[in-house]
């Protein structure tokens, strides 16, 4: 009997905290905020993204960055878990990584950081203000930093697919970004379709190429949005290539940081900002995480209470979330009594 083969065993990274709350229009409360970090970890999530240490006037919804930490670092009910668990801050420029890094002095801050390197000139300079020469100095001096500090560092490869503002992009110009911060020291590699114009063959190719030219998976993560619907069959697409890193966000929101928040206009991703948050988005987690679970793959998380965490969300947002899952449940293992 044909059978398809994929990793069986998979780790997943959790990012509704910081990718997914950065999109909404209002102010997440630091509580509820926090109260979905315990519930991941619950859950047996051992990733998760905390926030991002950028320029809170521009991206309000990070405003109280320090203070998450805390909260989650002091937190009774998953202290003794916290050793097993490894959360995250997204540090786009140095001065977000220097406040990481006096976070991490004090006692709370994260255990990794994120830069973000786009193939894409002109994106480079969109999310960043530094073209390819100065960016890439600026992440040369960040790893040692966060190295001497005690992080971890993980590079992000953007513009894999294509780019919003320059169109089709070359895939093998990824491979180069990729070496790059290997060659520098980054101790993990984040492959991100930011703008959902990967499609699942390509998806497929392309981690081929990653894990014949770096065949450690450990190395490895992907991350899709479902702009256009495709996030689950790219999941498929890297399983296939051998891919067993995974990043999601509940009931599958998230996208570019807001450019209004709580009823003003702020700097966000200015004119890149997609307006509808329903055409943006990532992978759902509570519909990968059945979708693995009914493949025989082992996701370390608790099924049933990731979807009972998808119902909260959908309540902290103020509206019905993407999960088909949360809705439907799992598949049914034996008579349910309907007829």
């Amino acid at each position: 009997m044909a059978e398809l083969k994929y990793p069986k065993k998979v780790v997943l990274g959790e990012i509704t905290v910081r990718d997914g709350f950065q999109h909404e229009e209002k102010f997440i409360p630091t509580l509820a905020k926090l109260w979905v970090l315990e519930e991941l970890i619950l859950a047996g999530f051992k990733r998760l993204e905390v926030t991002n240490f950028g320029n809170p006037r521009g991206m309000p919804q990070f405003a109280d960055a320090e203070e998450l930490f805390k909260l989650i670092r002091t937190s009774k009910k998953v202290q003794d878990k916290l050793p097993g668990v490894e959360l995250t801050a997204v540090t786009i420029r140095e001065r977000a990584v220097d406040r990481a890094i006096r976070a991490r002095q004090e006692g709370y801050g994260p255990d990794r950081i994120l830069m973000m390197v786009s193939t894409s000139e002109s994106h480079q300079i969109k999310n960043s203000g530094l073209d390819h020469k100065a960016y890439w100095a600026e992440v040369e001096r960040c790893i040692k930093k966060a190295h001497a500090a005690g992080m971890k560092f993980n590079g992000t490869v953007s513009t894999i697919w294509g780019c919003p503002i320059e169109g089709p992009t070359d895939m093998k110009a990824a491979l180069e970004v990729t070496r790059r911060f290997l060659e520098l020291g980054a101790d993990d590699i984040e492959h991100a379709d930011h703008d959902g114009s990967a499609p699942p063959n390509r998806v497929y190719e392309y981690f081929s190429m990653v894990l014949d030219a770096f065949p450690n998976p450990d190395l490895h993560i992907a991350h899709f949005h479902v702009t256009r619907g495709w996030g689950l069959a790219n999941v498929l697409a890297a399983l296939l290539a051998g891919i067993n890193h995974f990043e999601s966000t509940m009931g599958g929101i998230g996208g570019q940081p807001a450019n209004f928040v709580d009823g003003v206009p702020v700097a966000g991703t200015g004119s890149y900002y997609y307006q509808d948050p329903n055409i943006v988005g990532l992978v759902c987690t509570e519909d990968m995480v059945v979708m693995m679970d009914e493949m025989g793959i082992d996701t370390g998380v608790d099924v049933d209470r990731v979807l009972e965490i998808g119902r909260m969300v959908e309540k902290i947002v103020g509206r019905r979330l993407r999960s088909e899952c949360v809705r439907t449940g799992r598949i049914p293992k034996g008579p349910t009594g309907h007829k």
